[in-house]
Formats: C-alpha cells, structure tokens, sequence
C-alpha cells in the first residue's frame, strides 16, 4: 500500500466514522442515565432528510443544519414521551419510531422531489486546521474535512469533560445505576432522562446532517441504511466509555472504507463480504464476543416513584 492509499484509507475511514461517532456519543449519555434509543436510526434519517430539503429550498447549507436538528426535536420529544413519561417498552417504542420516520421521510421525499433520484443540494464547506492541512501527502487526503467533524470533536470532548467532572455528569451517571438514590436526593429523574433523550435528539440530528448535507450533499431514500444501529452498538463495544465508544465507532469507519480501498488494491474479497463487515464486527459487540461489558443497572427500565 502507497503512503497516497493509506492517507486516503485513513482519512475515509475517519469520514465514514462520524455520523456513527456523533451518534454513538449522544446514545453514550442518554444508556448512561437508563434510557435505551432504538430510535437512534429514526432521528439520524430525519435529521438527513430535514437537513437536506432545507438546504435545498434556501439555498444554505447551515441553515439547512438548523433546521435538520430542529426537525429532530419532536422526534427525540416523542420517544422521552412514551419511554419516560408513559414507561412503555423502549425497545419496541424505538423500533416503532424507526418505522414511522422511515415511511415518513420515502414519503415526504417522493412528493416533494417526485421521480428525481439524488438531487443534488448544497453542501457544508470543508476546513483543514492551520498546519495539519499542510503536512505532505496527508494533509489534503486526512485533515480536510467538513467543519462540521471538527465541531464535533469539541462537542465529544466537552460531554467527555460534562459527564467525567461536574455535577450534572454524576446525576446522569446515577440515574443510570441508581435512580432511586437520585429520587431520595430531591431530584426528578424523568426530567434527567427527558434532558438526554433530548441531547441524544440533537447529536443525532448532526449526525445524520453529516450523512446528507456534509459527505454526499444529496439525500436518498433510508440513506442511514443502519447506522443508528452500528452507532449503538458502538457503545457496547466501547463499554458505555466515551474513548471506547469513539475507538469502535472508529473501527467501524476503518471497515466501511474497506468496501473501496481493497478493490482499489486488486484485492479479490466478495463485496458481500465487505459490506456485511461492519454489521458483523456489531453483532460480535452486541453478543459479548469483544470482552466482558456491563451496563448501567437501570438501563432500559423505566423509574417508578415509590
């Protein structure tokens, strides 16, 4: 492998990791305090597609951004509502959003752009920090990359510094593992859980804006194509930790791009194979073949007050 093929492997895989990365971060928060979004892929696709047509009627790509995480917040509103307020099932009530915003986006997409297929839209601008972008044969193929993976960055480090050093990080912790004890302490933790659902809302709708408006600058109907799922999984691979959930959903990246650089290579893999890579590295985390994982004791199990 030339150094020019390995930049550019690298910095794929780098491109292809963030929406499952800014997800994945969102989901950590939200598992961390009891609530489990099998949604996750509902709010990725109506972030994309929101994101898409608004930056496609104005013309503006961050305005379109705006309103792909703002179509979000009902959906995010939506799934607290049923899995907090209601206590109903969270897996079945994810899935069933999932559903609907998956119909709901085909739906609104065929009438709004009829039989045209990947209508092109404008899309966010790239940006190389100062020196990085200038290292030779890797800083173009690794470094330049849409704005929107560097505000990311800092997003991931400030909910790392958020949940690791103040307060609000240890109530989110607790209502988690001990929700009772949150209880006795004089706070209400349906409103914790409301608040990350929602937070997970928000990096969701970014992380599909990335999908649309930042990588492809077109939407297709279930352009997500299961990486509200992958991004789930990413945590339980990466144990409910920030760094683990970033090293899988870094993985995951490494595998996707995998489908381009060893054809590129000569490399004679069965696409199939390529393509099922990153779905089978999930099912491994997902069935404990990775290490030993233990999740936050409340997660999935709605608070009753005694």
């Amino acid at each position: 492998m030339t150094w020019e093929l390995l930049a550019v492997f690298v910095g794929s895989s780098i491109r292809l990791a963030v929406p499952l990365l800014l997800a994945g971060i969102g989901e950590l928060v939200s598992e961390r305090a009891g609530v489990l979004n099998m949604s996750l892929e509902g709010m990725m696709l109506t972030g994309a597609f929101a994101a898409a047509v608004g930056a496609w009627a104005t013309g503006d790509p961050l305005i379109g951004l705006v309103i792909g995480v703002l179509a979000v917040v009902p959906v995010a509103a939506l799934q607290a509502f049923l899995s907090v307020t209601l206590r109903a099932n969270q897996i079945v009530t994810g899935i069933g959003i999932n559903i609907l915003m998956l119909g709901a986006t085909t739906l609104a997409y065929r009438e709004i752009f009829g039989s045209r297929s990947r209508e092109q839209i404008p899309g966010l601008d790239k940006w190389a920090p100062p020196l990085l972008g200038n290292i030779p044969v890797f800083g173009e193929a690794v470094f330049r990359q849409v704005w929107l993976l560097y505000a990311g960055i800092v997003l991931i480090v400030l909910t790392a510094v958020v949940m690791r050093t103040t307060s609000l990080g240890i109530t989110i912790h607790a209502a988690g593992v001990e929700p009772k004890a949150v209880d006795k302490s004089g706070l209400s933790v349906a409103r914790i859980r409301w608040l990350v659902v929602l937070f997970t809302g928000f990096m969701a709708a970014l992380a599909g804006a990335f999908l649309s408006i930042g990588d492809i600058h077109t939407f297709t109907e279930g352009m997500t194509r299961g990486a509200g799922y992958l991004a789930i999984a990413a945590v339980i691979f990466g144990k409910w930790k920030i760094l683990g959930t970033t090293f899988a959903c870094l993985l995951f990246g490494a595998a996707t791009a995998m489908q381009f650089q060893l054809p590129a290579l000569g490399v004679a893999v069965p696409n199939a194979l390529l393509i099922m890579m990153p779905y089978l590295l999930a099912l491994l985390a997902v069935a404990g073949l990775v290490g030993r994982q233990t999740a936050p004791a409340a997660l999935a199990e709605p608070y009753r007050r005694s």
